[in-house]
C-alpha cells in the first residue's frame, strides 16, 4: 500500500482549496490530489477514480477532519471551505519554502526539470531530462520502452502545444501526463485549455504548480532511503 497518511495530505488539500477559489466538493478532491503522491500506483488511481478504494479516501477525509480541527477549513455537506486561517497558513508556508530570503530567485524551467528528475529517482524510476522532445520523463527502468510519466514545464510560452506533446505520450502508451506551470494564477488559463482544447485527456493531465513540485521534492527528500525501502519489496 502505497497511500500517504493524512498529515501529508493537509497541505495539499489547502493548495488545492486556494487553486479553486476557496470552496470545492471532496469528490473532486479525491481525484486531484492524486498528483501531489507519486507513489501512488496505476491500479490504486483507477481505484479512486472509480470510488472503489476506500483506503485513499479514509486518509482524505481524516485529514480534513484534521483542518477542521484546527479552523484551516469548514466542512458542510460534502462542501469543503478554506478559512482565512487556512489562506494565512499557505502564504506563510510560500513565504517560508518558495522565498525565504530576498535574495532566492525564483526556481527556472531547469531547476524544476532537475526537481522531477531527483523526485523520480527517489521514487525508484529511471527520469531524464529532454528524452526526445519532453521536458521531463519517468521510465519503470533504464531498459523499459514504455514511459511511465511524462512532465512538460511550462513557464513562459504556449501551454497549448505542452498539451499537444502531452495528449502524443498518452495516446501512444497510455503514460501518465503532468502540466507543471509557474504559478496558481496560470491555473485557469490551463484549465480553460483543456476543457476547450484537449477534452479527450482532460480526465488524465494532472496540473501542478511549482511550489508543489518544489514541496513534494521537500517532503520525499527528508524520508529519502526509507521511502525506497517502503515501495521495493
Amino acid at each position: 500500500m502505497s497511500f500517504p497518511q493524512a498529515p501529508s495530505i493537509e497541505m495539499p488539500i489547502l493548495q488545492e482549496l486556494v487553486a479553486t477559489g476557496g470552496t470545492d466538493d471532496v469528490r473532486f478532491l479525491y481525484e486531484r490530489l492524486i498528483g501531489y503522491f507519486p507513489q501512488i500506483v496505476d491500479k490504486e488511481i483507477s481505484e479512486i477514480k472509480a470510488g472503489e478504494n476506500k483506503y485513499w479516501r479514509k486518509a482524505v477525509q481524516k485529514a480534513g477532519r484534521n483542518l477542521d480541527e484546527e479552523n484551516l477549513i469548514k466542512r458542510q455537506r460534502g462542501l469543503w471551505a478554506i478559512t482565512e486561517k487556512g489562506r494565512q497558513t499557505i502564504e506563510d508556508e510560500i513565504t517560508a519554502f518558495v522565498s525565504p530570503s530576498p535574495n532566492v530567485e525564483p526556481p527556472t524551467h531547469l531547476d524544476i526539470q532537475d526537481l522531477l528528475r531527483e523526485i523520480g529517482e527517489l521514487l525508484g524510476y529511471s527520469a531524464e531530462i529532454e528524452f526526445n522532445f519532453y521536458d521531463v520523463v519517468w521510465r519503470e527502468n533504464e531498459k523499459s520502452m514504455r514511459l511511465s510519466h511524462v512532465f512538460e514545464v511550462q513557464s513562459k510560452g504556449n501551454i497549448d502545444s505542452a498539451f499537444a506533446k502531452l495528449k502524443r505520450a498518452y495516446q501512444a502508451q497510455r503514460t501518465k501526463p503532468f502540466l507543471v506551470i509557474a504559478s496558481e494564477r496560470d491555473l485557469n488559463r490551463a484549465r480553460k485549455s483543456l476543457a476547450l482544447e484537449f477534452q479527450d485527456i482532460e480526465a488524465v493531465v494532472t496540473v501542478l504548480t511549482f511550489p508543489q513540485i518544489e514541496q513534494i521534492h521537500r517532503n520525499l527528500k527528508s524520508i529519502g532511503d526509507n521511502l525506497l525501502k517502503l515501495l521495493i519489496s
